[in-house]
C-alpha cells in the first residue's frame, strides 16, 4: 500500500511505559525518508498499570487517527537485564500493535540490533550514531529529543527500508508456494480409452 504511488508512511513505536517515543516518516527503499512528526508519550510511574496503558492507548489511537500511517513498526523486545523494564516494554510494544491490529495496519517489529544496522550499517552501533543518522538522513537541524523519539524515527526508517523488502519477497513466496497447489486444483477433462481427449 503506497500513500501517493510512490511513498509510504509509517509510524515507528519506541515502547515503554514512563516514555513511549513516536516518530512518523514518509519514503520508499532507495531514496531519503522525510520527516512527518514525532514526539513522546508519557505516563505517570506511580500511576496504575491499567491506567498507564490505557493512556497509551487513547494517545497512540490519536497519532493513528491524525497520521494516518500505512504500517507501523514497533522495536521488538527479545532481552534486558531489568525484568521489571522487559515487562513494561513489552506491555507498551503489545498495546501498540493492537492499536495498528485494532485498524488493519501491518506490523513490523525489529531487535534494537536490526534497526542499527539498517540505519548506520552496524548492528553495535551506539545511541549517539544512531541519532546520528538520523539527523542526516531525516536532514534535522537538532538531534530529536529525548532520546526515545530518535529511536522511535530510526524504528519507522528500518521498516521503510527492511520491512517492504521482507513483505515483497514474503508475497511472492506465498504466490510460488500457492502455484502447484493452485494447478492440482484445475479439474482435469476426462480421457477417452486409447488416450485421447
Amino acid at each position: 500500500m503506497t500513500r501517493d504511488g510512490d511513498t509510504v508512511r509509517v509510524l515507528g513505536v519506541d515502547p515503554g511505559l514512563t516514555r513511549c517515543g513516536l516518530g512518523v516518516v514518509d519514503g520508499m527503499p532507495g531514496r531519503p525518508p522525510a520527516l512527518v512528526g514525532a514526539g513522546v508519550l508519557r505516563t505517570p510511574a506511580a500511576a496504575d498499570i491499567a491506567a498507564r496503558l490505557m493512556g497509551l492507548e487513547e494517545n497512540i489511537d490519536r497519532w493513528l487517527a491524525e497520521y494516518r500511517p500505512d504500517s507501523v513498526a514497533v522495536e521488538r523486545v527479545f532481552s534486558q537485564h531489568n525484568v521489571r523494564t522487559v515487562m513494561g516494554t513489552a506491555q507498551a510494544g503489545a498495546v501498540a500493535i493492537l492499536c495498528a491490529a485494532r485498524r488493519g495496519l501491518p506490523v513490523g517489529r525489529y531487535t534494537p540490533s536490526e534497526v542499527k544496522a539498517a540505519v548506520t550499517g552496524s548492528g553495535r552501533a551506539d545511541k549517539p550514531q544512531v541519532t546520528a543518522m538520523v539527523m542526516r538522513l531525516l536532514r534535522m537541524g537538532d538531534p530529536p529529543r529525548p532520546p526515545d523519539t530518535a529511536d522511535a524515527l530510526a524504528l519507522a526508517i528500518c521498516h521503510l527500508w527492511r520491512g517492504g523488502t521482507r513483505d515483497r519477497l514474503s508475497a511472492a513466496a506465498a504466490a510460488a508456494a500457492a502455484r502447484p497447489l493452485a494447478a492440482a486444483a484445475q479439474p482435469r477433462r476426462p480421457t477417452a480409452p486409447g488416450g485421447r481427449v
